[in-house]
């Protein structure tokens, strides 16, 4: 998913049209200028005015997958009480930026004009006080929205809020369960999904065992040459022919790891030593894995997979 965030700059109409313009002119500058320092593009979509306005951005972030969450700012005076119902139904990741246009203040120039426009001191502890007064989690990142530490803050903020929105789109598999005895890796995982998002599943050793089982000699070998070409190996004491085998197994287990994360449309896995496939390795008819599949989680890993052991999802 592309993400974005956007950002929603608080005011109200009785400013008039002229200083309206302004704000959503800088508003627009600002965060064409910030999306070159942040992981995700930063879109102006609105220069809120109304409880009905507010309401109808958050309804629209809360429902559009691609907005991983939402940068608030007060251009001018926003009375706070219009924003309680948005921030009720905001179900997205919000960031209260308390910034100002302007670096510094004109002191000796200054006017009722320049005060009119620029109120963000005022605007922003209003917005800060309901924000406290509702309870409602959030980032607050102070300082001038050009500066590299304000900036860094909010990438930081808005990397973990992508993390979020990705949380909600994770399938775990766990093949085998958890391992026995060990408390650690137990959990309730309805109340993981709830709070979390992630979507945990067991899927049957057996059924990983028939894509294991599908993999061709070919497919493996070539894959084994892939290990050659990018790790130095060492034979253990087990001799060569059997090192090889083992090493043409854990290629199997990687491909057959693989094909069924992709059909699943899962991005995370746990495995088991207490189930790896049939019970007993020596049996000539023997299908399973005949170690721990390590090197195919590492390797998952290096593509962005998710892997826990024993059963830590």
């Amino acid at each position: 998913m592309a993400y974005q965030f956007w950002f929603v700059v608080g005011s109200q109409s009785l400013y008039g049209e002229e200083v309206l313009k302004t704000v959503a002119r800088r508003a627009e500058e600002m965060a064409q200028e910030m999306s070159k320092h942040l992981p995700y593009p930063l879109v102006y979509k609105v220069t809120a005015m109304s409880n009905s306005q507010i309401a109808d951005i958050v309804k629209e972030a809360n429902y559009d997958d691609s907005c991983a969450g939402i940068i608030t700012w007060c251009h001018t005076f926003s009375p706070s009480k219009m924003w309680i119902n948005g921030l009720v139904n905001l179900q997205k990741p919000y960031c209260h930026f308390a910034t100002q246009y302007n670096l510094e203040i004109p002191n000796e120039e200054i006017d009722m004009d320049f005060m009119n426009l620029n109120q963000s001191a005022h605007g922003d502890i209003e917005f800060g006080h309901i924000c406290t007064r509702m309870r409602v989690p959030r980032k607050v990142v102070v300082g001038y929205w050009k500066s590299e530490e304000a900036q860094k803050q909010i990438a930081t903020w808005a990397r973990v809020a992508a993390g979020v929105a990705d949380a909600h789109n994770v399938r775990c598999l766990m093949f085998g369960m958890n391992m026995n005895n060990v408390a650690v890796t137990d959990g309730d995982r309805v109340e993981f999904e709830q709070r979390l998002g992630y979507h945990v599943d067991y899927y049957p050793v057996s059924s990983l065992m028939e894509y294991f089982k599908k993999v061709t000699d070919e497919e493996a070998d070539a894959l084994v040459e892939e290990y050659k070409k990018e790790y130095t190996i060492k034979i253990d004491e087990s001799g060569e022919e059997v090192y090889w085998e083992k090493v043409k197994n854990s290629a199997k287990a990687e491909i057959a790891l693989r094909r069924v994360l992709k059909d699943e449309g899962a991005i995370a896995f746990t495995t088991n030593f207490d189930d790896l496939g049939d019970a007993d390795v020596n049996d000539p008819n023997f299908v399973g894995f005949d170690q721990i599949p390590g090197l195919a989680s590492q390797r998952l890993m290096a593509e962005g997979y998710g892997f826990g052991a024993e059963g830590d999802w």
